[in-house]
């Protein structure tokens, strides 16, 4: 296997990849067309998109009471930079 497929299948995979990273790029790509159909800079809507995403991150660890629902502090933190990264990568993606 190549070092670019390693790389991918490593991060295709939980604690990365859930069920809800769907869900987190396709709130990303409708916060970031929303605000420049409002009128917002590129830059003003990716960084709609990243304090949304923040925001949904602070509210996740409320509701689930921390971390204990992945299993391990190193989950949940593998898992919400990955959210963070797959809705804002995508709203860059979406301005470029």
């Amino acid at each position: 296997m190549n070092p670019i497929s390693k790389l991918i299948h490593k991060f295709i995979q939980p604690p990365y990849i859930d069920k809800w990273t769907s869900v987190h790029m396709a709130a990303g790509a409708f916060i970031c067309k929303s605000a420049m159909w409002l009128g917002c800079s590129s830059f003003q809507a990716v960084m709609w998109v990243l304090v949304i995403g923040l925001a949904w991150e602070v509210m996740e660890w409320f509701i689930e009471d921390g971390w204990s629902h992945y299993g391990s502090l190193d989950n949940y933190i593998k898992n919400t930079a990955s959210d963070l990264v797959v809705e804002t990568g995508l709203a860059i993606w979406m301005v470029i």
